[in-house]
């Protein structure tokens, strides 16, 4: 399962560069038929913890009128506190679900109720937890598998919506664990490479000083989660790689 797609490998190049994958619109990722052995481990603890974080989300779902060609943004706390998303990421219309602490586990568990009550003309999704210097650590295969179920379910909703993945940003309260961070952040370009449609927004480097720690004027006083100065950062490199990505499918339209 975790190689599925590497004969899309071809694309490694644009992918990892400012250059977007450009690949045939008609050979999206199925979701697999294993899914269900693959969630069930997970299952009744994340509908245990979150089930009431994602009804209110399909309350909103009800209430709420978004247009078409906003951009869906799901993941963790990280987007959950992105309370100003909407200017930030202007001229982009946003979509914002994110909740708590959420894992790569309760995302694909939840995957089809986050993105299938809408339209949307991306998806872009940042989950910073699952790897924290535990020895309950989730490994880079459970989360690549993971991640790929959800890229499969949003392309399976949506075939010709880019689906987006946040590089995980080093920060002080986890860095000892960043050399497997890394290793996941590694696994969730070989994403992008090697799936169509996909793309990988680096990230990491930019809230790192010259000595290679974290920036710590980035972070809030619990060294874990953005402050106004590094959501101002982060929404200006993923616009940039947005704009990159749509001017070259544009390009490639025409």
């Amino acid at each position: 399962m975790m190689r599925l797609f590497l004969l899309f490998v071809v694309f490694a190049v644009a992918a990892s560069s400012g250059t977007p994958n450009l690949v045939a619109q008609d050979a999206q990722p199925e979701v697999s038929q294993g899914a269900d052995d693959l969630l069930a481990p997970y299952r009744a603890t994340a509908e245990e913890r979150w089930s009431d974080d994602i009804a209110a989300f399909d309350e909103l779902n009800r209430t709420e009128s978004n247009p078409d060609d906003a951009i869906l943004f799901i993941g963790s706390s990280s987007i959950r506190r992105w309370s100003t998303m909407a200017v930030d990421m202007a001229p982009y219309r946003t979509i914002r679900r994110g909740y708590g602490g959420a894992k790569f586990t309760d995302m694909a568990v939840f995957v089809d109720r986050l993105v299938s009550p809408h339209r949307y003309r991306a998806a872009v999704m940042f989950v910073g937890n699952g790897v924290v210097g535990n020895p309950d650590d989730h490994t880079p295969d459970q989360i690549e598998a993971l991640a790929r179920h959800i890229v499969a379910v949003s392309q399976q909703h949506q075939p010709n919506a880019p689906f987006f993945l946040i590089e995980i940003t080093p920060c002080e309260k986890r860095f000892d664990a960043w050399p497997k961070i890394r290793a996941v952040n590694a696994r969730l370009r070989e994403i992008a490479l090697s799936t169509p449609n996909t793309y990988f927004i680096p990230t990491a480097s930019h809230y790192l000083k010259a000595d290679g720690t974290p920036r710590a004027e980035l972070f809030v006083e619990d060294k874990l989660h953005l402050s106004e100065a590094g959501y101002d950062l982060w929404s200006s490199l993923i616009r940039q790689r947005l704009d990159d990505v749509f001017r070259a499918i544009a390009a490639d339209e025409q």
